[in-house]
This record gives C-alpha cells, structure tokens and sequence, in this order.
C-alpha cells in the first residue's frame, strides 16, 4: 500500500500545549495553568444576542468576507481604540479565529522558498503555518535581557534577500512581553528599508497593564504593508466562538478571501452576532476581566519574588514565563516531575521554541483560588528541588 501521508505533514510536531493538558485531564485532582483559556464565561449580554440570533432565525450564510454589520464595528473599534482607519468593504475578512486569518495571510502572501520571520518564544501555530506554505522559516531568538523584545539589530541580523515576512507577535504568548511605540518605530525602518511585509498578530492587544498597546500598523507607513490580526477570544472569553479578523490592504486581503472561500465559505454566522454586541457593547466586560487578570499577575510576581524563582515582569497577555535554569532541569524535565509530584500542569517553554528552554509558561487566565493553591505546590516543589540542589 502506498503511504498515504505527506512527508511534510509528518514532519511537523503536535502542539507541546495539547501534550500536558491530554495528561492532566487523565488525571484525578490535578490543576492546569497550561491553557490560554480566559476562566470567565462569555458575557450574558453577547451569549443573549447569539441566542436572539438564533431565535429569529438567523442561520444561514453570510457573505464570504463576513456580516456588513460586524466589519463596520471593527472599523469602528479600530479607529475608537487605535486611530486606525480601514475600508470595512475591502480591507477587513472575518475568519474563524485569529488562527485561520495567519494561516490565510500567509498562504496568499508567500511563493515557495521566501523567507518569514518568527521571533520565539512565541504562539506555537507560525512555524507550521510557515511550513506549510513552502516557506523558509527563519527564527529570531527573543532575549530575556531584553524583556523578549524584538530589537531593531535582531531584525537586521536575521534579513536575507530572500526575506519577505516578519510575524509579529506582541503582546506575545508565552512570555507576557509587548513591543512599546519607541520600539516599532525602530523596527519599522528596517522593514521599510528592507521592503518588507509583517503580520501583526494582536489577539491579546486589549489584555495590558500599566501599558497602552500600540500596533505597528499605527506607525507612518506601515500600515500598507501589515496584516493586522485579532479576535474575540481572549478579550471577550468567546473561545468556543471561533471568531477573528484581519485587517489590510486590499491587494492582500483579496488574495486572502480567495483562500477563505474555497476552504471554510464564512465564519459562524451565530458568532458574528453576538460580536457584533461584543464591539458595541463590551468595552465595561473587557476592562473588569482585564482588572482581574492585572491582580493575579501582580500576585504570581509577588509568589516568584517570595519563592525565589526568577520572572521578568510581563505587561501584556495573561502568561508568566519564569526561569527554572537554577535546578539543572530541563523544561520538560521541570514540567513532568511537577506534574506527576505536585498534580499541576505547566508548559515546558520549549514549547514554544528552542530558545524556551529554561523556562516555562504558566497562565493566569485561572481563578486566584486556583493559582493560590497551584502556587503553593510550586513553592513546595521548588523548594525540594533547590535542597536537592545541595
């Protein structure tokens, strides 16, 4: 019989995120801070508007690109939130998630061979979308020095002729770092000098604390050349609504629907709805979730700085990605000995990348009843570990 898979397929990895949470749900009592998950349910008032949708018999297709409705209220978010401006009939596509529109983004914008950047830590889903394309990954290591931000000279270092794609990830999932505007302006030159295109990847752009988000799209003369992507799952808790959107220029985002027509036709109808209500009506329910994770951030940083475990501090997300390189383990080492000791699962952070190793990722999108008593187990594991140590 004749293999029926592709190589390049085979050679892909699963996800080191679904690894540990497939553990822990075989296991009794255990605790998860591994998934990027908000705790919180979607707000009544958007769940009524999917229900009402529902009721009144709004299910069939919408157009390809999405409800009219709802790209005029990202427009309108946009240019409330941002000061950014885009044509909701031409430069806006409602995608299923904010992982369809990086998937499609890439797909309409690289020939076979060209070169994308991926700075790491970073979500695991742009190098395999990359692969998957024929492009040439090209990894930048992010430096905890530098808060895993992404430097002007690491950029520059990391260009070839054949570059064409720089994924922008920030505020970035692991590490809770953000790009602050002094820094996209640094960057910017060099892909304007450079000739090149980013996809900004903004899902986590309204969870920041102390700190605006600022999109590169906002900095002169990149907003011809970004993809700008968000969505309502971590802003809004609507995960399970599978819901996105990208934003663009028009010569790219025509390429794009192309794509999105021919492998899903639209995004879930009762979904667009109940966002519609989510952009006109939840500004209150983003800044309440946003206040809670801010005091379970504040409290992990506290809990690291008590137990002695290293932890630059993250504005942006809901993640920590504390150094465990003191105790000799690796991150997968680190990760399964707590788990099968203490019964709570973390992230490796090689997870993420290689350069991830000595680290790993805890999510604070928990209750703090939860991230206490997590945190308490981590003391104790941490504190075996260094007597181990000596």
């Amino acid at each position: 019989m004749r293999n029926p898979l592709s190589e390049k397929i085979v050679t892909i990895k699963p996800s080191g995120i679904r690894k540990f949470f497939d553990i822990v749900s075989e296991m009794d009592d255990a605790i998860s801070l591994g998934v990027g998950e908000p705790d919180f349910d979607t707000p009544w008032h958007i769940r009524d508007e999917g229900i009402y949708s529902l009721e009144k018999g709004r299910t069939f297709y919408t157009s390809n690109a999405g409800l009219k409705e709802l790209k005029v209220e990202i427009c309108n978010y946009l240019k409330r939130r941002f000061e950014l401006e885009y044509d909701p009939a031409h430069e806006v596509l409602v995608t299923v998630g904010g992982s369809e529109a990086i998937d499609i983004a890439l797909r309409a914008m690289i020939d076979p061979g060209d070169e994308v950047l991926i700075p790491q830590p970073s979500y695991v889903s742009y190098e395999p979308c990359a692969i998957l394309t024929d492009a040439v990954p090209v990894i930048i290591n992010l430096k905890a020095e530098n808060q895993f931000r992404l430097t002007a000279q690491e950029l520059r270092d990391a260009i070839t002729d054949k570059t064409k794609v720089l994924v922008l990830p920030f505020p970035n999932n692991p590490t809770g770092a953000i790009m602050e505007r002094k820094d996209l302006e640094e960057i910017a030159e060099v892909i304007l000098e450079k000739d090149l295109f980013v996809i900004s990847d903004e899902i986590y752009s309204e969870l920041t604390y102390g700190r605006d988000h600022v999109s590169i799209a906002q900095i002169p003369g990149m907003k011809e050349r970004t993809i700008l992507i968000n969505g309502f799952s971590k802003s809004y808790a609507m995960t399970g609504w599978r819901l996105g959107y990208a934003c663009g220029p028009r010569l790219i985002l025509d390429q794009m629907l192309k794509i999105h027509q021919f492998a899903i036709m639209c995004a879930p109808t009762t979904s667009q709805y109940a966002a519609v209500e989510a952009l006109k009506n939840g500004d209150r329910d983003v800044q309440e979730m946003r206040e809670a994770y801010n005091q379970r951030r504040r409290y992990l940083m506290y809990a690291f700085q008590q137990m002695g475990l290293p932890c630059f501090e993250p504005y942006g997300a809901f993640y920590v990605f504390p150094c465990i390189k003191e105790f000799g383990l690796t991150s997968d080492e680190f990760a399964l000995r707590f788990l099968r000791e203490e019964k709570v699962a973390v992230v490796p952070g090689t997870a993420f990348g290689e350069c991830g190793e000595g680290y790993i990722r805890i999510s604070y999108a928990y209750s703090l009843e939860n991230l206490k008593l997590a945190i308490g187990r981590l003391a104790d594991f941490v504190k075996r570990l260094k007597a181990e140590r000596t």
